[in-house]
């Protein structure tokens, strides 16, 4: 893979008409969110307009389409499904991604691919770089590696952002699971020795968006800053919502049953590259965390 390390990122000429692949999911809407005030020719395209394994029929919507930039959030990010069945997983996660990058190089535009801190086996004792090995301990994880390695193949032109602990709007992601656990009175039992970069996805349309501007090729981290373990992200959202006095709520180590999958214990992102590229920090998880839910309480009393 290409990472050009650049001190300083170059500004990136030129009109810029994204297309959002994979619109209908929580990232795909927190980015579309995002571009369309900046980048009113903004397309965004669902899996029933756009699917990804449909590789003809894309190239010819993209040609049609015709943006200067390709965002891949299409992805199967079931872990325990991608287990099961771990063929599927690379289907959609490398192959699917590749048929992605491919089209975008065919018409000539740069293509975004969004992976996951999943490619670590989270044994390091400091927050992940780009340039550390990647082992990944379970399918999900080399179906993301995989598609890393094919879309640097199909297309020069490419940025793969990985990202990490992804919740917000519109998804299933593990602080809703919580929240709603709390709420209809269910004791909650949640690992400590898990640990890593909680990531709001309105924060990481924000971290895409910069990068669009950016001449870069290669790989960068974006999640929000700062480490949590699960314990640790679950306690905060349950403080903050009020629940934490309500329901049996204790501290677990991680236990991996026979043909379960596995996940990296340590697993937080460095995130300097994206700061040196961009001149901007991402927002510490707590912030965003509180901004999050803060915006959630007060949707649920208007």
């Amino acid at each position: 893979m290409t990472l050009e390390d650049d001190s300083v990122g170059r500004k990136r000429g030129g009109d810029i008409r994204p297309l959002v692949i994979g619109a209908g999911g929580m990232l795909g809407q927190a980015l579309l969110r995002r571009l369309e005030p900046e980048y009113p020719e903004t397309i965004g395209a669902t899996r029933a307009e756009i699917d990804i394994l449909d590789r003809f029929g894309m190239e010819a919507e993209i040609v049609r389409l015709n943006p200067t930039v390709v965002i891949n959030c299409a992805a199967w990010t079931d872990v325990d499904g991608c287990t099961r069945n771990p063929a599927r997983a690379l289907e959609v996660n490398a192959e699917g991604a590749e048929h992605v990058a491919r089209a975008a190089a065919g018409s000539g535009c740069r293509v975004v691919q969004v992976s996951t801190d999943f490619v670590f086996d989270g044994r390091l004792e400091r927050p992940y770089v780009e340039s550390d090995v990647p082992a990944p301990i379970q399918a999900y994880g080399l179906s993301k590696l995989e598609g890393e390695r094919r879309v640097a193949v199909a297309n020069e032109d490419h940025l793969i952002v990985r990202t990490a602990w992804l919740y917000g709007e519109h998804g299933d992601h593990f602080v809703g699971r919580i929240l709603a656990r709390a709420r209809a009175g269910e004791p909650l039992r949640v690992v400590e020795d898990q640990r890593g970069s909680p990531t709001l996805a309105d924060d990481l349309a924000d971290g895409i968006a910069s990068l669009l501007r950016v001449e870069h090729r290669g790989i960068v981290h974006v999640v929000n800053t700062g480490v949590a373990s699960r314990y640790e992200l679950a306690r905060r959202a349950l403080e903050a919502m009020g629940l934490l006095g309500r329901v049996r709520f204790e501290a677990v180590r991680t236990v991996v049953p026979a043909g379960g999958t596995a996940r990296p214990a340590a697993s937080p992102l460095d995130t300097g590259l994206f700061t040196r590229l961009t001149g901007a920090a991402p927002r510490s998880w707590t912030e965003a965390l509180d901004d999050f839910l803060g915006r959630e309480a007060g949707d649920a009393e208007a």
